[in-house]
Protein backbone atom coordinates (compact mmCIF):
# COMPACT_ATOMS: atom_id res chain seq x y z
CA UNK A 1 0.00 0.00 0.00
CA UNK A 2 2.40 2.28 0.63
CA UNK A 3 4.58 1.82 -2.76
CA UNK A 4 1.30 2.25 -4.29
CA UNK A 5 1.25 5.73 -2.69
CA UNK A 6 4.61 6.39 -3.81
CA UNK A 7 3.71 5.72 -7.46
CA UNK A 8 0.73 7.97 -7.80
CA UNK A 9 2.20 11.02 -6.23
CA UNK A 10 4.06 11.25 -8.80
CA UNK A 11 1.68 11.01 -11.65
CA UNK A 12 -0.36 13.55 -9.56
CA UNK A 13 2.37 15.97 -9.60
CA UNK A 14 2.95 15.58 -13.46
CA UNK A 15 -0.68 16.12 -13.78
CA UNK A 16 -1.12 18.74 -11.57
CA UNK A 17 1.99 20.60 -13.15
CA UNK A 18 0.56 20.84 -16.30
CA UNK A 19 -2.19 22.77 -15.37
CA UNK A 20 0.04 25.29 -13.42
CA UNK A 21 1.71 26.25 -16.65
CA UNK A 22 0.48 29.54 -18.09
CA UNK A 23 -0.48 29.31 -21.69
CA UNK A 24 2.73 31.22 -22.26
CA UNK A 25 4.90 28.55 -21.52
CA UNK A 26 2.78 25.90 -23.38
CA UNK A 27 4.41 23.89 -25.99
CA UNK A 28 2.13 25.21 -28.84
CA UNK A 29 3.35 28.80 -27.66
CA UNK A 30 7.13 27.77 -27.84
CA UNK A 31 9.27 28.97 -30.75
CA UNK A 32 9.03 26.58 -34.25
CA UNK A 33 11.05 24.12 -34.51
CA UNK A 34 12.75 22.64 -37.04
CA UNK A 35 10.11 19.76 -37.86
CA UNK A 36 7.66 22.02 -37.74
CA UNK A 37 9.11 24.31 -40.40
CA UNK A 38 10.41 21.58 -42.49
CA UNK A 39 6.86 19.68 -42.22
CA UNK A 40 5.44 23.23 -43.67
CA UNK A 41 8.11 23.61 -45.87
CA UNK A 42 7.33 20.62 -47.90
CA UNK A 43 4.20 21.09 -47.77
CA UNK A 44 4.27 24.11 -49.74
CA UNK A 45 6.76 22.51 -52.11
CA UNK A 46 3.99 20.15 -52.88
CA UNK A 47 1.36 22.97 -53.51
CA UNK A 48 3.96 24.78 -55.58
CA UNK A 49 4.47 21.55 -57.42
CA UNK A 50 0.28 20.85 -57.98
CA UNK A 51 -0.75 23.96 -58.46
CA UNK A 52 2.12 25.06 -61.45
CA UNK A 53 4.25 27.14 -59.36
CA UNK A 54 1.58 29.12 -57.28
CA UNK A 55 2.03 29.24 -54.05
CA UNK A 56 -0.28 29.29 -51.23
CA UNK A 57 -0.15 32.84 -50.06
CA UNK A 58 -2.56 35.66 -49.39
CA UNK A 59 -3.05 38.45 -50.84
CA UNK A 60 -0.91 41.79 -49.85
CA UNK A 61 -0.98 44.86 -51.00
CA UNK A 62 1.86 45.79 -53.70
CA UNK A 63 3.83 48.15 -51.11
CA UNK A 64 3.76 45.84 -47.66
CA UNK A 65 7.21 45.58 -46.69
CA UNK A 66 9.09 42.31 -48.02
CA UNK A 67 8.94 40.26 -44.84
CA UNK A 68 5.49 40.99 -43.80
CA UNK A 69 4.31 40.69 -47.71
CA UNK A 70 4.20 36.82 -48.88
CA UNK A 71 1.60 35.69 -45.84
CA UNK A 72 1.35 31.83 -45.41
CA UNK A 73 -2.30 30.36 -46.42
CA UNK A 74 -2.67 27.67 -44.43
CA UNK A 75 -6.52 27.07 -45.35
CA UNK A 76 -4.55 26.63 -48.82
CA UNK A 77 -3.26 23.59 -47.24
CA UNK A 78 -5.70 22.27 -45.51
CA UNK A 79 -7.73 22.27 -48.55
CA UNK A 80 -5.49 20.15 -50.22
CA UNK A 81 -5.02 17.60 -47.25
CA UNK A 82 -1.37 18.95 -47.31
CA UNK A 83 -1.23 19.64 -43.72
CA UNK A 84 -3.27 18.33 -41.01
CA UNK A 85 -3.46 20.59 -37.52
CA UNK A 86 -1.83 23.74 -38.02
CA UNK A 87 1.27 24.57 -36.27
CA UNK A 88 1.20 24.73 -32.62
CA UNK A 89 3.01 28.21 -32.95
CA UNK A 90 1.68 29.43 -35.52
CA UNK A 91 -0.70 32.68 -34.74
CA UNK A 92 -3.99 30.86 -36.21
CA UNK A 93 -3.29 28.44 -33.82
CA UNK A 94 -3.47 30.45 -30.53
CA UNK A 95 0.90 30.92 -30.47
CA UNK A 96 3.50 33.99 -31.49
CA UNK A 97 4.20 33.51 -34.45
CA UNK A 98 3.17 34.54 -38.46
CA UNK A 99 4.32 31.77 -41.66
CA UNK A 100 5.67 33.98 -44.00
CA UNK A 101 7.58 32.67 -47.06
CA UNK A 102 10.49 34.74 -47.92
CA UNK A 103 12.25 34.58 -51.62
CA UNK A 104 8.91 33.91 -53.14
CA UNK A 105 10.00 33.66 -57.15
CA UNK A 106 13.41 31.74 -56.96
CA UNK A 107 13.58 29.92 -53.33
CA UNK A 108 10.49 29.82 -51.59
CA UNK A 109 11.35 29.28 -47.94
CA UNK A 110 9.21 29.41 -44.98
CA UNK A 111 10.20 31.11 -42.19
CA UNK A 112 8.30 33.10 -38.96
CA UNK A 113 7.59 36.48 -37.73
CA UNK A 114 6.69 37.01 -34.07
CA UNK A 115 3.69 39.03 -33.60
CA UNK A 116 4.74 40.15 -30.04
CA UNK A 117 7.35 42.16 -32.10
CA UNK A 118 4.15 43.75 -34.06
CA UNK A 119 2.59 44.48 -30.90
CA UNK A 120 5.30 46.37 -29.07
CA UNK A 121 5.57 48.41 -32.17
CA UNK A 122 2.02 48.96 -32.48
CA UNK A 123 1.92 51.09 -29.27
CA UNK A 124 4.99 53.32 -30.02
CA UNK A 125 3.55 53.60 -33.31
CA UNK A 126 -0.07 55.02 -32.13
CA UNK A 127 1.84 56.79 -29.36
CA UNK A 128 3.90 58.27 -32.43
CA UNK A 129 1.09 59.21 -34.81
CA UNK A 130 -0.67 61.50 -31.74
CA UNK A 131 2.39 63.14 -31.07
CA UNK A 132 2.80 64.26 -35.00
CA UNK A 133 -1.21 65.02 -35.24
CA UNK A 134 -0.03 67.49 -32.39
CA UNK A 135 3.08 69.06 -33.53
CA UNK A 136 2.90 68.43 -36.99
CA UNK A 137 5.96 66.62 -37.50
CA UNK A 138 6.81 63.30 -35.86
CA UNK A 139 9.00 62.58 -32.98
CA UNK A 140 12.23 62.75 -34.31
CA UNK A 141 15.67 62.58 -32.67
CA UNK A 142 19.26 63.29 -33.98
CA UNK A 143 19.29 61.75 -37.20
CA UNK A 144 21.28 58.58 -38.08
CA UNK A 145 21.75 58.39 -41.43
CA UNK A 146 19.98 59.74 -44.86
CA UNK A 147 15.88 59.62 -44.07
CA UNK A 148 16.62 57.67 -40.32
CA UNK A 149 16.02 59.29 -37.23
CA UNK A 150 16.54 58.17 -33.54
CA UNK A 151 12.82 58.20 -31.75
CA UNK A 152 13.01 60.94 -29.22
CA UNK A 153 11.24 58.98 -26.39
CA UNK A 154 11.07 62.55 -24.31
CA UNK A 155 8.39 63.78 -26.52
CA UNK A 156 6.66 60.30 -26.03
CA UNK A 157 6.60 60.78 -22.28
CA UNK A 158 8.70 57.88 -21.70
CA UNK A 159 11.15 57.64 -19.56
CA UNK A 160 14.42 55.66 -21.83
CA UNK A 161 14.44 54.98 -25.79
CA UNK A 162 12.09 52.18 -26.33
CA UNK A 163 13.78 48.59 -26.63
CA UNK A 164 12.66 45.27 -28.42
CA UNK A 165 13.75 41.90 -27.42
CA UNK A 166 15.68 41.01 -30.68
CA UNK A 167 14.73 37.10 -31.92
CA UNK A 168 18.23 36.68 -32.89
CA UNK A 169 19.76 37.04 -29.71
CA UNK A 170 19.57 37.72 -26.28
CA UNK A 171 20.62 41.78 -26.98
CA UNK A 172 17.77 44.51 -26.94
CA UNK A 173 17.69 46.42 -30.03
CA UNK A 174 16.71 50.19 -30.58
CA UNK A 175 14.05 51.55 -32.92
CA UNK A 176 14.40 54.44 -34.71
CA UNK A 177 12.16 56.17 -37.47
CA UNK A 178 12.05 56.44 -40.87
CA UNK A 179 11.23 60.33 -43.07
CA UNK A 180 7.54 59.20 -42.95
CA UNK A 181 7.54 58.60 -39.18
CA UNK A 182 7.03 55.07 -39.18
CA UNK A 183 8.77 53.12 -36.13
CA UNK A 184 11.02 50.41 -37.23
CA UNK A 185 13.75 48.13 -35.62
CA UNK A 186 17.35 48.86 -35.90
CA UNK A 187 18.84 44.90 -36.27
CA UNK A 188 22.83 46.56 -36.95
CA UNK A 189 23.97 44.91 -33.49
CA UNK A 190 22.87 41.34 -34.39
CA UNK A 191 24.09 42.09 -38.17
CA UNK A 192 27.56 43.06 -36.42
CA UNK A 193 27.24 39.82 -34.69
CA UNK A 194 26.10 37.59 -38.40
CA UNK A 195 28.41 39.47 -40.17
CA UNK A 196 31.79 38.54 -38.11
CA UNK A 197 30.65 34.55 -37.05
CA UNK A 198 29.17 33.49 -39.98
CA UNK A 199 29.91 32.53 -43.21
CA UNK A 200 28.70 34.45 -46.09
CA UNK A 201 29.47 36.18 -49.40
CA UNK A 202 27.35 39.58 -48.93
CA UNK A 203 29.21 42.59 -50.64
CA UNK A 204 28.09 46.47 -50.42
CA UNK A 205 24.95 46.95 -52.45
CA UNK A 206 23.58 43.60 -51.03
CA UNK A 207 20.14 43.38 -48.74
CA UNK A 208 22.21 41.83 -45.73
CA UNK A 209 18.66 41.44 -43.89
CA UNK A 210 18.98 38.19 -45.74
CA UNK A 211 21.97 36.81 -43.98
CA UNK A 212 19.42 36.80 -41.14
CA UNK A 213 17.19 34.37 -42.35
CA UNK A 214 20.16 32.25 -43.49
CA UNK A 215 20.99 31.08 -39.80
CA UNK A 216 17.69 31.65 -38.26
CA UNK A 217 13.68 30.59 -38.72
CA UNK A 218 12.59 34.64 -38.52
CA UNK A 219 12.21 37.45 -40.03
CA UNK A 220 13.48 40.75 -39.44
CA UNK A 221 10.09 42.18 -39.60
CA UNK A 222 9.90 46.31 -39.56
CA UNK A 223 12.98 47.16 -40.67
CA UNK A 224 14.58 48.71 -44.18
CA UNK A 225 17.28 48.11 -45.99
CA UNK A 226 20.68 47.74 -44.61
CA UNK A 227 24.16 46.84 -46.61
CA UNK A 228 27.41 46.27 -45.71
CA UNK A 229 30.68 48.32 -46.29
CA UNK A 230 33.93 47.84 -44.23
CA UNK A 231 32.68 45.12 -42.36
CA UNK A 232 29.71 47.06 -41.08
CA UNK A 233 26.30 46.91 -41.19
CA UNK A 234 24.99 50.57 -42.51
CA UNK A 235 21.41 51.96 -43.70
CA UNK A 236 21.36 51.11 -47.43
CA UNK A 237 19.92 54.99 -47.66
CA UNK A 238 23.88 55.93 -47.08
CA UNK A 239 25.22 53.54 -49.54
Amino acid sequence: MKRLKLLIFPVLVVLLSGCLYPNAELKKNQVPNQVQLESIQHAVEQFQTNENGLLPIKTKPQETPIFQKYLLDFDKLKQRALIGELPGTSFENGGYYQYVIIHPETDPTVKVLDLRTTEALRSLQVKSTFYQQSHQYPPFGDQIAKGVYELDHSKLGLDEPPMIDSPYSEQMLPVYLNANGEVLIDYRKDLYAYLNEKDHDYQTGDDIRYLLTDYAPFVPGYSEEYTVEGGEPIFMSEH
